[in-house]
Order: C-alpha cells, then sequence, then structure tokens
C-alpha cells in the first residue's frame, strides 16, 4: 500500500486544505518527506492569462516542495464548478492517465504523499470518472473531512460507508470547524454521537484557524489530530 492519505469531504466547504495542510505537518514533524497534491482545482484566480490553483499552491507551500505547481495541480478551472462542468464550459479536457503520471512521478520522489480531492466522493471528475475512482486507483487511505454542525451525521455516515462499500481504507474522520463556532447544541453533540456510532475512528476535532499562518495551524494539528491514529499508515521512522 501506498503511504500517505486522500483527503475528501462530505460536501464543498467543510476545510479539506486545512486539514490537509494539518496532517503535512504532522507528517513532517516526524521526519517524512511528504508531498502534496490537489489534482483538479475549480475557482481558479488568474495571474495574467495563466490560472493559479490557490488550494494547490498553499499545499505545495506547506509541504515546502521544489516541483512545478502543474505536477501539483494538473487541472486548473476557473469556474468554481464541478471539474466535468467546468471542463465543459471552459474547453478543456480532463485527461486522467495525465493525472496518475503526475502522482507518480511526484510519489517517486517523497516517503508519503497527501492528496486532496475536489468537492466529495462523488463529484465527477469526467463524465464517467469521480473523485472516488482517483482515490481507488491512487490506494492512498481515505480521510473524510466532516463539518460539525446540523446535517453531519447523516452526510457523514453516507460518505463512509459508501467508501468502505466500494473497497477503501477509510482512516478516519476528522471534523473540522472551517466557520467559528456557533456553540449550537448540534456541534457540542455531535462529536461523541460520531464517534459512537460511525464504522471508523474519529482522528480528531479541528478548531476555526483565523487565516492561515503556519504556526497556529501546526500548533492545531499536534493538539487535535490523534497523531498514534495516523503513524498506523505512515512509514515507520
Amino acid at each position: 500500500m501506498l503511504k500517505g492519505f486522500f483527503i475528501t469531504g462530505t460536501d464543498t466547504g467543510v476545510g479539506k486544505t486545512i486539514i490537509s495542510a494539518a496532517i503535512i505537518k504532522i507528517m513532517q514533524a516526524s521526519g517524512i518527506k511528504t508531498g502534496a497534491m490537489k489534482p483538479v482545482e475549480s475557482g481558479c484566480g488568474r495571474e495574467g492569462d495563466i490560472l493559479m490553483p490557490y488550494d494547490g499552491g498553499f499545499l505545495k507551500e506547506t509541504a515546502r516542495m521544489d516541483d512545478p505547481i502543474r505536477l501539483v495541480t494538473p487541472y486548473c478551472f476557473e469556474n468554481p464548478l464541478a471539474p466535468h462542468a467546468a471542463s465543459e464550459i471552459e474547453g478543456t479536457v480532463v485527461n486522467v492517465n495525465e493525472i496518475k503520471k503526475a502522482f507518480y512521478s511526484l510519489y517517486k520522489h517523497y516517503e508519503a504523499m497527501v492528496v486532496e480531492g475536489v468537492g466529495g466522493l462523488m463529484v465527477p471528475i469526467t463524465k464517467n470518472y469521480f473523485v472516488l475512482d482517483m482515490a481507488k486507483e491512487m490506494g492512498l487511505p481515505l480521510i473524510v473531512v466532516a463539518k460539525p454542525g446540523l446535517g453531519t451525521i447523516n452526510h457523514t455516515l453516507l460518505t463512509v460507508n459508501y467508501a468502505l462499500e466500494a473497497g477503501l481504507d477509510v482512516a478516519g474522520v476528522v471534523i473540522n470547524f472551517s466557520r467559528p463556532p456557533e456553540e449550537s447544541l448540534a456541534e457540542k453533540t455531535n462529536p461523541k454521537l460520531l464517534s459512537e456510532i460511525c464504522p471508523v475512528p474519529v482522528i480528531g476535532i479541528f478548531p476555526f484557524i483565523k487565516g492561515l499562518e503556519e504556526t497556529a495551524l501546526e500548533k492545531a494539528a499536534h493538539k487535535s489530530l490523534n497523531q498514534e491514529l495516523l503513524k498506523k499508515y505512515l512509514p515507520v521512522k
């Protein structure tokens, strides 16, 4: 089995990028040379005529990679849509083999990889190829990022159970406060309930971090995530 993690979410906007970066920090602190990848990114900004991936760039910077950004994020789309929809509008055909080629090109230079998906598992990258298919082909253990509030029980269990039924190795769930806490009853009770009924472990409850300051991210990662659960899937150091 390849070492590292594939990060997916129960939905878009749950904070996959922050959790991906936090896990990179934990791996690096353990002495593991870690590479990162966001194979497809929608909603990219323009620098002149070039589309630049914000999330892919952030992960590249977090992992301190010297590799070209087009290896980290082979496909960029301007429209904030599912890649298949964005590709039809923008006239760019996603070649799945190019994504795989970039992944293995990076993997041979690192001891482990953290790959962030786009949206959730059933987001279409092409008409007949979904994030789920990419996760299966890359062969990395899956981490599911979930929101803490109302609705997360259903979304999380659907995602986890579907992944397990599809044959994915699900390392666990991270509950992420991608927004300031509302102090709702749902936020207070969902983490405990999920830890009781979810078929995979809750790896941690990640706090809301204003901005992307590296020290705060690293501190939150070490305080909030269960490193023993993560290390089960990483190279022995």
